[in-house]
């Protein structure tokens, strides 16, 4: 075990010396500031919401359960951010006609439109986050990242990003 997680009296000792709490920290500000960030600019979309929209846009009508993986949510909370999206006029829940089981989710033209409309502010906004961090150092921490990946067996962290 590493020097600076070793247990003392059952506590925790220098667990600010580690890398956890300082990814968890910076994993929810980037949340806020990229939240902040499109609705600054006018959309209102939650982070998931265009995580669902970007999955869509890359492999469109994908059956609703493989979505709750993609997503990391559970069948239930899934099928409330569906509703909530079609509401929005994001997304349509298409019946399969094999199987009446199946839900089928497809990307509307308006969730296209929003895509691309968020597209630009998010570039922008991972541009800001990147800054004055040199490309050898981003390279650097998307390895870590994926050892992490690797060392907890997260196939979600180290798969390929398509598109």
């Amino acid at each position: 075990m590493p020097e600076n997680v070793k247990m003392k009296n059952g506590n925790f000792i220098n667990i600010e010396k580690t890398m956890l709490p300082w990814m968890g920290k910076a994993s929810k500000a980037i949340d806020y500031f990229l939240a902040d960030k499109l609705k600054d600019n006018g959309i209102e979309l939650t982070k998931v919401q265009l995580v669902l929209l970007k999955k869509l846009w890359e492999m469109d009508g994908q059956p609703q359960n493989n979505l709750a993986f993609l997503t990391n949510r559970d069948k239930a909370s899934l099928a409330r951010l569906i509703t909530t999206m079609e509401k929005k006029n994001l997304v349509a829940r298409i019946p399969s006609k094999s199987d009446h089981r199946i839900n089928h989710i497809f990307i509307t033209k308006h969730g296209l439109d929003i895509l691309k409309k968020a597209a630009p502010i998010m570039i922008e906004a991972i541009g800001q986050i990147q800054k004055d961090i040199s490309k050898k150092d981003i390279e650097k921490v998307i390895d870590i990242m994926k050892k992490i990946g690797l060392n907890i067996n997260s196939e979600e962290l180290v798969a390929p990003i398509t598109k």
